[in-house]
């Protein structure tokens, strides 16, 4: 996947400053807070509403970071320090992430299946995958990654090893579509449903359905419910061919004539003419009507892609539920949790220690890993990459669990312990020796992780409250988008958060660039600085015996600053006071007198006599500042 910086410029129409013909490109970044390789990442400098990359262009260039992409509003005059990287100037950076995307999309012949809808199109993504590996090498979008900017993302991981893609695209305003499709390419198409998501910049929802149907415009097959009428409706108008299902419409190419719902599973029975088969049947572990929705349109695509009607049957009866996001939960002895143990391929764990990152604390990184059951590549070249990985998201110990992981166990060059499975780690590791961790557990969810879950996870009563950290941020950037863009966000975490986790809040706020935040009392801003929270923080009722904590601990960014200016000054005093100062000017200004003796003197011109009191005050005015630092040096030892 590696690309010369010059042909990326070739391909997205860039101007190029001071080239460097060393750099290969393999990763796309626009979030500096996701960095993992400096010397082969390219950064897009993205604007939007809210935030600026060209911000974040010098801490890249410290990092390691050599190739950046940047719009014509970019103040080159201020580039030309960065004497060891190369610049690519373009119109726009977003289309330029999306033309690169869709360049390399064209470099693979295979089939791509491409999801949208109102609802449901990441349980259908995941839920294909589940069904299609390991049988296939498949490539699926990470998370939720369906829009402008994460559908090119998504399609850049694409390489030579793949053998199917599934992406997934979401438009929230009208001529977004068009974009994707021609990132995306699909040539099956999954239509999940439509409803009243995202609806407010759309006329009607005949015009959403239309938007959304421009992702197929050159699909083999659209896959979608006949029972949706306005799907039908706008479908109809088109030139595409269909592979539908229905509950009650005859004219489907699959009619659902049961769907039998049992205390913990759904039967569900169809018949269609297009089978040797007539009478087809699967069963899901679920019983709500979405999921059985999801279920059907993965049923279908499956029988399209001629995956057996056995292997379909296994495969649906255990689809695992999909966590839409990671949770950090509290966990044993000040340890925090990351439980992510529904499946266990290498983009999910990829994903996930993203998601430990991106937590602002200082403490161990440590992952819970077992074998990974899905992957196309060698045992041997798989832990390699695993233990690669884990290196460069700064992971210090690794807990292998597993027969295969364990074989492996050389590969990793961290901290290490390896057990044959759940029972041998239970019976085995002492609980104990987690202290002040980050620790992530990732595993597939054959080897019953929520067994070591439960037990690292501190207890808790019966009653729970949920902070919803997502509304949270939705929440801070709606007020965010109602300022102008240099206008500084204070956020108040008053009363440790009001009990729900000072931490987390903070945490997140930091994450999101809050510029500053707020506590009552000063015991609440040690705490979040003894937790790793670095924003500068004002304690709104500083009590006079906590003035020299709150210095110590930088919580008055204020009050330092006048503390530094003070010592600024009283140095000041004493190095115009000091006999250091007086005798370096004496001893100067005699040089300057001498030097006059010997050369200038022999002229007895008045205008080149004067120059002596003027050098001697420049060479005082040059020498004085690093005798000074030698000065300050001294007196401070």
């Amino acid at each position: 996947m590696n690309y010369e910086i010059e042909k990326i410029a070739s391909i997205i129409e860039g101007e190029i400053l001071n080239i460097n013909n060393d750099i290969y490109i393999n990763d796309l970044l626009f979030d500096s807070r996701l960095l993992i390789s400096p010397e082969s990442t390219l950064f897009f400098a993205l604007r939007g509403q809210r935030n600026d990359g060209n911000k974040y262009i010098e801490e890249l260039y410290t990092k390691g970071v050599k190739a950046f992409i940047v719009d014509k509003n970019t103040l080159l005059e201020e580039l030309v320090h960065y004497d060891k990287a190369t610049f690519i100037v373009v119109e726009d950076t977003l289309k330029a992430l999306q033309k690169i995307a869709a360049y390399h999309r064209k470099k693979f012949d295979i089939p791509i299946i491409g999801i949208t809808g109102s609802n449901g199109k990441t349980i259908i993504k995941e839920w294909l995958y589940q069904i299609l590996s390991p049988e296939l090498s498949v490539i699926r979008s990470p998370k939720s990654y369906n829009s402008q900017i994460g559908v090119p993302l998504s399609v850049w991981q694409l390489d030579e090893t793949h053998q199917i893609g599934i992406f997934e695209a979401g438009i929230s305003r009208p001529k977004e579509m068009h974009n994707l499709e021609e990132i995306i390419r699909p040539k099956i198409g999954i239509f999940s449903n439509i409803g009243a998501a995202h609806g407010k910049n759309f006329d009607s929802i005949e015009n959403k359905i239309e938007e959304k149907l421009r992702l197929f415009k050159d699909v083999d097959t659209l896959i979608y419910c006949l029972d949706h009428k306005e799907i039908k409706e706008a479908v109809d108008k088109l030139n595409i061919n269909t592979f539908t299902w229905s509950r009650k419409n005859k004219d489907a190419d699959v009619q659902v004539y049961s769907i039998e719902k049992n205390e913990d599973e759904t039967i569900i029975k169809a018949h269609s003419s297009k089978f040797k088969a007539n009478n087809l049947k699967i069963t899901i572990p679920f019983t709500d009507d979405a999921s059985i929705e999801n279920a059907i349109h993965c049923w279908l695509t499956a029988l399209k892609l001629n995956v057996s009607e056995e292997i379909i049957e296994k495969k649906m009866r255990h689809l695992s539920p999909i966590a839409m996001r990671m949770e950090l939960k509290s966990g044993i002895n000040n340890c925090e949790i990351i439980n992510d143990s529904y499946n266990s391929d290498f983009n999910a764990l990829t994903i996930a220690l993203d998601f430990m990152n991106q937590q602002q604390h200082r403490k161990k990184r440590v992952v819970i890993l077992s074998d990974i059951l899905q992957s196309e590549l060698r045992e041997e070249e798989l832990y390699e990459k695993i233990a690669q990985l884990l290196k460069n998201k700064g992971v210090e110990y690794i807990i292998g669990i597993g027969e295969a992981i364990t074989r492996q166990s050389e590969k990793f060059n961290i901290e290490k312990i390896f057990y044959r499975d759940v029972k041998d780690f239970l019976s085995n590791h002492q609980i104990e020796n987690f202290h002040n961790q980050m620790i992530l557990i990732k595993g597939a969810r054959e080897f019953g992780f929520e067994k070591i879950s439960k037990l690292l996870q501190e207890k808790a009563h019966e009653t729970i409250l949920e902070i919803n950290l997502n509304n949270l941020v939705r929440n801070m950037n709606y007020y965010r988008s109602k300022l102008n863009r240099d206008t500084k966000l204070m956020v108040m975490v008053k009363a440790f958060a009001y009990g729900s986790g000072n931490y987390e809040v903070s945490n997140v706020l930091e994450f999101h660039h809050a510029d500053y935040l707020t506590v009552a009392y000063a015991d609440e801003g040690i705490e979040l600085r003894r937790k790793g929270i670095t924003l500068p923080i004002m304690v709104m009722t500083p009590e006079s015996n906590t003035y020299e904590s709150i210095i110590k601990n930088n919580l008055e960014q204020e009050v330092s600053l006048i503390k530094q200016r003070n010592q600024r000054v009283e140095t000041d005093k004493a190095w115009e006071t000091s006999w250091t100062r007086k005798i370096c000017i004496v001893i100067i200004t005699y040089f300057v007198v001498v030097f006059y003796s010997f050369i200038i003197s022999k002229f007895s011109n008045i205008w080149l006599s004067s120059l002596v009191p003027v050098f001697g005050f420049i060479l005082s005015t040059l020498s004085l500042k690093f005798v000074r630092k030698i000065w300050e040096k001294n007196k401070h030892n």
